[in-house]
């Protein structure tokens, strides 16, 4: 339906109006009714009615001046239809200069306004559809500049693109990311967006799998505004489609250099709250509060292996204190959060006893068998004295375990090529270095460890190339000086013999999965 707002300073030819005409009938419906020109512009302004009806004589502000300021003020004026009396139709020439659609003389032919109607409606379906065509483009003409930012591409030319296409100043100030994900990404959300935040947004774009983006220009008084506009079309989105809505929101950023900074920031949330099963509005200073909290709270706990390998109970003690310390100051009140980090130090504690020649299984259900399971710990007390429990006796059987290797051999080799197998190494160094027999001394390595000398180093080196392969951007040549391989092809031919494809293979179908 099309808004037609009636304009004419008597109240019983705007009632005739209303009753003589079936607006409905030829796709119109009355939005309101002015009795004079200031009233006429105000219903303009606060409903941008697309047709308004309006006669030339009226008092403070006559017709014909009503056009001509609503045209010259509003960037998408109505269009108008003029409603006169026979001695007005000198009027005509000024109207027609005023691009009025029709200058109708009263008292207005049934069949007339019938046709004027049906006319005009076909006009607007026209406009509206080559309007809806036009913003579409102009939509996916931006989003494909926003990406080449959100990609890392930047230059001149790209910068001059985008602010050409998002009419930005030379220098437009602050701006803000917003991206509005749901479930459903059959969901148009550009209509949305732009009602609730009409008056602030830059551009509205469409990343690369199909969350919606926003950006704004950025005040420092306006979070609250932001914050009541985000939240009430979170609540008309969820509302609509009766599933969670996610709006990530990030920090400020300056011109169009911060565009991929505030993208990614937008997106760290989204991640996040989504991986949370959350629905609601988000800021990226409060997850990056959240994050640095988490971060220092897994590094209590990754730090906690180092201290009971010193076997210092004074240390240990210390230890688990600033460990749940650290959870309590970060506000992470889910004991699940703090489980996982004791489930992470349950598995690098068994790493330490099995490089030792301990038994890692007997440990762990000596330890279940003792103080319970790590799951069965509900609470934050119980939790706590679990791992301080933990901690104590893995010191004491590391002592243990480290008094009986003392003089194990082949244990102090095999941590001697775990540190050292980036180096040229050849058993009869080692041979030399541990005052044994290179010919024993390889079948007692064998013995221990099932693998020949070479077979262990080579798979030592390998690990770790998979290792670099998967976690940096280096080189497949700098990976192999990395790993103890000065010559890049036979690096190749021995990663290839042990895992059944070339290196860039590998790492090429390691970033596949990851996406």
């Amino acid at each position: 339906m099309w808004n037609v707002l009636l304009v004419d300073d008597e109240p019983g030819v705007l009632e005739g109006l209303k009753m003589m005409i079936d607006w409905e009938k030829y796709g119109f419906q009355v939005c309101g009714e002015a009795l004079n020109g200031p009233d006429a512009w105000n219903f303009i302004k606060e409903l941008r009615p697309e047709l308004v009806f309006t006669d030339i004589r009226m008092p403070i502000i006559n017709g014909l001046e009503l056009i001509e300021k609503t045209n010259r003020l509003l960037s998408r004026p109505p269009k108008f239809v003029i409603l006169s009396g026979y001695d007005d139709f000198q009027y005509a020439l000024t109207a027609a200069r005023q691009r009025v659609a029709e200058y109708l003389l009263k008292p207005i032919d049934d069949e007339e306004i019938e046709a004027l109607l049906i006319k005009l409606n076909h006009h607007l379906q026209e406009k509206a559809a080559n309007e809806k065509n036009r913003m579409k483009q102009h939509y996916f003409a931006v989003s494909h500049l926003v990406n080449r930012l959100i990609q890392g591409e930047y230059n001149t030319n790209l910068e001059q693109q985008v602010r050409l296409s998002l009419q930005l100043q030379e220098k437009p100030g602050e701006l803000r990311c917003i991206l509005i994900d749901t479930l459903s990404f059959s969901v148009d959300l550009r209509q949305q967006v732009s009602d609730f935040f009409s008056q602030d947004i830059t551009c509205s774009f469409q990343d690369s799998i199909g969350r919606t983006g926003v950006l704004i220009q950025s005040s420092s008084n306006a979070d609250g505004a932001l914050h009541e506009k985000a939240l009430l079309l979170q609540t008309n989105l969820v509302s609509k489609l009766e599933q969670p809505v996610i709006i990530a929101i990030s920090d400020r950023g300056e011109g169009i250099p911060s565009i991929r900074e505030l993208y990614l920031q937008a997106l760290q949330v989204w991640k996040q709250k989504r991986a949370q099963g959350k629905s609601g509005v988000f800021y990226f200073h409060e997850v990056e509060r959240r994050i640095q909290r988490h971060v220092l709270s897994k590094l209590k706990f990754r730090q906690l292996p180092e201290i009971v390998a010193e076997g210092s109970l004074l240390a240990i003690e210390n230890g688990v204190e600033e460990a749940f310390h650290s959870i309590a100051a970060g506000e992470m009140p889910d004991i699940k959060v703090a489980r996982a980090y004791v489930a992470d130090l349950e598995l690098t504690i068994c790493r330490l006893l099995a490089e030792r020649n301990g038994n890692p299984d007997t440990f762990m259900m000596g330890m279940e068998r003792e103080h319970g399971s790590l799951g069965g710990k509900e609470d934050y007390p119980a939790l706590k004295d679990y791992v301080r429990c933990l901690c104590v006796e893995t010191a004491n059987v590391l002592h243990a375990l480290n008094q009986q290797n003392e003089n194990n051999t082949i244990f102090h080799m095999i941590q001697y090529v775990d540190r050292e197998y980036r180096n040229k190494l050849q058993m009869h160094d080692l041979a030399k270095h541990f005052h044994m027999n290179s010919a024993y001394l390889g079948q007692l390595f064998k013995k221990h460890t099932g693998k020949s000398f070479n077979v262990y180093l080579n798979e030592k080196r390998i690990e770790e190339a998979k290792r670099l392969l998967k976690r940096t951007q280096m080189k497949i040549s700098d990976v192999a000086q990395q790993v103890g391989y000065p010559k890049v092809d036979y690096f190749i031919n021995k990663f290839k013999m042990h895992t059944g494809v070339l290196p860039s293979v590998f790492k090429t179908d390691f970033e596949n999965r990851k996406r």
